[in-house]
């Protein structure tokens, strides 16, 4: 059966193209080929999107999900320390003067391993206004800055509240030692004065001798 119908198929193609079924087999298997790279020099420039499309939603899908930022109140900057992104199940914390702000969102730049990662857990004011890197500069004192430097800080400032959520303010320690000089030097001119008046007393004093002796 299988024979009748290949020889009524030869008779068909030499009967309607003039060509051996070898020839006629090739030919066709030659205009497929060329039929494909020419359909690729016209392919639609959308593929690649949806390829690319695809490719970020598979992604998305494998990684976990930012959770909502939780508020962490007035906290130290050891405290702050602990939100540096080494524990993942922590949000990731960020200050700018003194304002705490969840930078999880961004952790490929803040977390372990980001160009910003040494920032994550620290209010690192000075480092942002200097564009620093240095140990020095990861403090959130920024006296001796200058207007340049200010205005840089302005600018992050500026954008951190635009873009993440600030979920609590930092507890500096330093700020209770301030007053302490400040009472000293009040007693310091308390000593210092009786003194002086123990001084003009005693001239008093002898002034008042010299006049009787006078009399």
């Amino acid at each position: 059966m299988a024979l009748q119908l290949w020889e009524t198929l030869k008779e068909a193609i030499h009967a309607y193209t003039g060509l051996s079924p070898v020839v006629f087999f090739t030919a066709l298997a030659l205009a497929f080929a060329i039929y494909q790279v020419v359909s690729g020099w016209f392919a639609s420039p959308f593929d690649d999107v949806r390829r690319h499309q695809s490719v970020r939603s598979s992604a998305a899908e494998e990684e976990p999900p930012i959770p909502k930022p939780v508020q962490v109140g007035e906290i130290t900057e050891d405290e702050l320390k602990q939100y540096d992104g080494s524990d993942p199940q922590k949000p990731l914390l960020m200050a700018i003067k003194h304002q705490i702000y969840d930078v999880t969102q961004s952790r490929m730049f803040y977390g372990p391993g980001g160009p910003y990662a040494l920032f994550a857990g620290r209010d690192a004011s000075r480092a942002l206004a200097k564009m620093s890197f240095e140990e020095k500069d990861l403090t959130w004192d920024i006296s001796g800055l200058g207007p340049f430097e200010l205005e840089a800080l302005q600018d992050w400032e500026y954008k951190f509240m635009s873009k993440y959520a600030k979920v609590g303010t930092v507890k500096v320690a330093e700020a209770a030692s301030v007053s302490e000089p400040a009472e000293t030097g009040h007693q310091e001119d308390h000593v210092t004065t009786t003194p002086e008046k123990t001084v003009v007393d005693k001239n008093d004093e002898g002034t008042a001798e010299d006049d009787v002796k006078e009399k």
